[in-house]
């Protein structure tokens, strides 16, 4: 036992020292140990793959919905950061929205403000309130940092389970440490830290939403929808996502601090 709670105050002591950055909006604390500068680059061309293969809606309408969107929710963002002299926020960004055509419900956004819908969830999000509830979920990840800290996990992890096994070496109990070790992370570390990544992006999403001229009420009938259509779904506790009823439930929280920052566009 001493020897396990040397192994988890080292860990603690690990990710102390290492540094930790501020989500913006939220103000969560969270581990950073990689930067923009890495992960940018990289992110850039792996979405340069993605787009050039393709294939690309060919729907004119709904392309330009997206990307009309995207333009006005990055572009509030980009105000609200420059206005409280937060620039920095969003340097390095070189925003880029397309459609692919993929009847796959899902979208995602890359570091650096790359993203990407599929066809297949325009039929839950319906117009384009419904789109923005979706587009500012995906750049809030992108705001948050959300994939720099998973990377920083898992290089926590990673080194934790080397750190692990040195220390178990030769002990009675290495094999039932390390398997230990290996759910701990998995339940206690990278499944909640994933729920909370995208409980923070449906928070900050809103807001997003809201400051682009968009009512984030819609955020909750989009949710809806999308959980109706889901399938069985793993217990929570097992899950990278809340359950829809968590989300729907903190999603009805947040609208308040949201309607703050919500002016129709006339």
């Amino acid at each position: 036992m001493k020897k396990l709670q040397s192994i988890f105050g080292a860990l603690a002591l690990f990710v102390f020292v290492s540094g930790c950055s501020t989500v913006p909006i939220t103000g969560r604390k969270q581990l950073s140990l990689v930067s923009d500068a890495q992960l940018i680059p990289e992110s850039a061309a792996s979405y340069e793959q993605v787009i050039t293969e393709g294939p690309l809606s060919e729907n004119k309408e709904q392309t330009e919905m997206i990307q009309r969107v995207g333009a006005r929710i990055s572009a509030a963002v980009e105000q609200y950061f420059a206005e409280r002299n937060q620039s920095d926020v969003v340097a390095g960004f070189d925003w880029e929205f397309n459609l692919i055509e993929e009847d796959v419900p899902n979208a995602w956004c890359m570091p650096g403000g790359k993203v990407a819908f599929y066809t297949g969830i325009l039929p839950y999000t319906q117009d384009e309130t419904g789109v923005a509830v979706v587009m500012g979920h995906e750049v809030a990840h992108a705001i948050a940092r959300h994939s720099n800290e998973r990377v920083s996990h898992q290089m926590a992890v990673a080194g934790g389970s080397v750190l692990t096994a040195w220390m178990a070496k030769d002990s009675e109990y290495e094999e039932a440490i390390l398997a230990a070790y290996g759910i701990g992370t998995q339940l206690g570390g990278i499944l909640p830290y994933s729920r909370l990544h995208e409980s923070e992006a449906d928070h900050m999403g809103l807001i997003f939403m809201a400051m682009a001229g968009y009512n984030p009420e819609a955020a909750v009938d989009f949710w809806q929808r999308m959980a109706e259509a889901g399938g069985e779904k793993p217990p929570e506790f097992l899950s990278t996502h809340p359950s829809d009823e968590t989300r729907v439930r903190q999603i009805r929280e947040h609208l308040p601090e949201a309607m703050q920052y919500y002016r129709p566009s006339p």
